[in-house]
């Protein structure tokens, strides 16, 4: 995993690609990007465990030598939690999202998916690539957003839970008018 992993004190170990939790891995990164696609937010909600964390800092254009700070993380687009990002949903599912009504038509491709199991635990280190397409009204382009998420799931009794997601913007400078959608 890169500079910008999720770091504990505890060692993981790598899944290997194709076996059962990894499919099982995927089939959770495709059901939420479909659910978000879809704009059924309330269902996507279930999929995120009550200590989620989730943020998305600012970056920065540094030398070869200045890297390691290109990720701003005193600043950020989002630092949210479980609680406000289920008023996010509220609001996206609600008649008060002034941005997103009419909604932005979105699709997610979530690709380079690698995971870890945490050692002692029933938690998985995540790291994926996503792209994003969104075309807002009747305008013919539509805004790329790449990025990379580095994320925390839970297997709990109800299913596998994002705990901790941290998005990386590919963008010092973003191409979109606001950040209304999910990352």
């Amino acid at each position: 995993m890169s500079a910008h992993n999720i770091t504990t004190d505890e060692q993981s170990v790598p899944i290997a690609i194709g076996s059962e939790t990894y499919n099982e891995m995927l089939q959770f990164y495709y059901t939420e990007a479909s659910l978000l696609d879809n704009i059924r937010l309330e269902e996507w909600g279930q999929m995120l465990a009550e200590d989620l964390k989730y943020g998305v800092p600012i970056r920065q254009t540094r030398m070869v030598k200045d890297t390691d700070a290109t990720v701003v993380r005193s600043v950020q687009h989002y630092h949210d939690d479980y609680r406000s990002i289920m008023g996010r949903i509220l609001r996206l599912s609600g008649k008060s999202a002034w941005a997103e009504d009419p909604p932005s038509r979105v699709r997610r491709f979530v690709s380079n998916i690698q995971v870890s199991k945490r050692e002692n635990s029933d938690e998985f280190e995540v790291v994926s690539y996503l792209l994003i397409t969104r075309n807002r009204f009747d305008d013919d382009f539509f805004d790329l957003i790449p990025c990379e998420r580095h994320d925390l799931v839970r297997k709990t009794e109800t299913g596998l839970k994002l705990a901790k997601r941290e998005v990386i913007l590919d963008q010092a400078l973003l191409g979109t008018p606001n950040l209304a959608i999910f990352l």
